[in-house]
């Protein structure tokens, strides 16, 4: 029974696709500069926008562009209920009431700074560094200017209101961006009180998931409000800079795309000239492999490996040689994901590039290229 021939394994391709480019300096170099520049080229002009893009769209999200604040004057019939009607809402990331405010002062110097003390209704202060659980209404928690304010170098101390009521500083809060318009905060977390003990708030902060949600989370947030005397409340939103971030991470965003597309479309049909060019001053040594019985199959195939491995060389080379220009110009960089996406992406092209020359190439015909003249 006669055996059947297997084709060489997968690392036999391998070896032999590294050792050819390596018995061709020349064209393997002119392959992985071609890959290089490609990868800069793309890095240093929509990676450049990219990285500008982040920068201000974050800039815009620093300014709050995700958040709603409702605001009500006593009498306007504004309580906690409006926090339990808020968890049926979707599209919200954090939801949080404060009721009105009355001013405290440290215990240890009576006269003192007073500072606002507001309660705090919600489900989630994590955000602010609040401690899971810590609603037991006599806590206070201070930012790092509410604690400057009450003269305490630490947040530790007892405060006394002008009512006699008292609380207990139990620590610090990283005050984030949608309640930065509440400096210096001072907060009592209370929870969510049971339906028989509404009580009454004078501030609503909703943060929605996405800018793109502000205007229509807002118009939801209006409809459920259920005021007693609507002229008496008042609901601000960031629209205006959330439409602002759209239109830049947008115009960015198509320039781009745009750009991209052009060059890589230039330098892969570039690649693929080259290839072929290659393929042709080669065209001998292809014969001689398929006289000695190389398939037209493992001949696509060392083309194709080889270039991958070239590809693979250069768009390292070329993302290090891109990071490097930007960090010394103080560019922004784009982000990781987009290094890692446009690298690969070069080597796609350049491997589909160098498809169609690996197929003239296991056309040839043997007889025709060994032919002596």
């Amino acid at each position: 029974m006669t055996a059947v021939r297997s084709g060489p394994s997968r690392p036999q391709i391998f070896r032999e696709a590294l050792a050819s480019a390596l018995a061709a300096p020349v064209t393997s170099l002119l392959t992985l500069i071609m890959v290089a520049g490609m990868c800069t080229a793309v890095l240093l002009t929509s990676g450049r926008t990219v990285g500008a893009e982040q920068a201000v769209v974050s800039s815009i999200d620093s300014a709050g562009t995700r958040s709603i604040v409702v605001r009500a004057e006593v009498g306007a019939g504004l309580d906690t209920s409006m926090l339990r009607r808020l968890e049926t809402l979707d599209g919200i990331a954090w939801y949080g009431g404060f009721g009105p405010a009355s001013d405290v002062w440290n215990a240890a110097f009576p006269g003192g700074n007073p500072v606002a003390i507001r309660m705090a209704y919600g489900p989630d202060w994590s955000d602010a560094g609040v401690p899971a659980g810590a609603t037991d209404g006599g806590s206070a928690y201070a930012s790092p200017e509410a604690l400057a304010e009450l003269g305490m170098s630490h947040a530790f101390g007892r405060l006394t209101g002008a009512g006699g009521q008292g609380f207990t500083v139990a620590g610090h809060v990283d005050t984030p961006a949608h309640l930065d318009f509440l400096q210096p905060l001072l907060i009592a977390p209370q929870g969510i009180p049971d339906r028989d003990r509404e009580t009454e708030l004078s501030l609503l902060v909703v943060v929605a998931e996405r800018p793109d949600l502000v205007a229509p989370v807002a118009d939801a947030i209006t409809a459920m409000l259920a005021a007693d005397d609507p002229g008496k409340v008042t609901v601000e939103t960031s629209e205006e800079l959330a439409t602002l971030r759209a239109m830049v991470e947008g115009q960015l965003g198509s320039f781009g795309q745009a750009l991209t597309a052009g060059i890589f479309g230039i330098t892969g049909a570039l690649t693929a000239a080259i290839l072929y060019g290659i393929v042709m001053m080669r065209r001998k040594d292809y014969g001689r492999r398929r006289a000695l019985g190389a398939s037209q199959r493992l001949i696509v195939s060392l083309l194709l490996v080889q270039t991958l491995i070239l590809a693979l060389t250069g768009a390292f080379l070329g993302t290090c040689v891109s990071i490097l220009v930007l960090g010394l110009s103080s560019d922004p960089l784009p982000p990781t994901t987009y290094l890692f996406s446009v690298g690969i992406l070069s080597v796609a092209v350049a491997v589909l590039a160098s498809l169609i020359p690996a197929i003239v190439a296991s056309r040839r015909e043997p007889i025709a290229e060994l032919r002596v003249p």
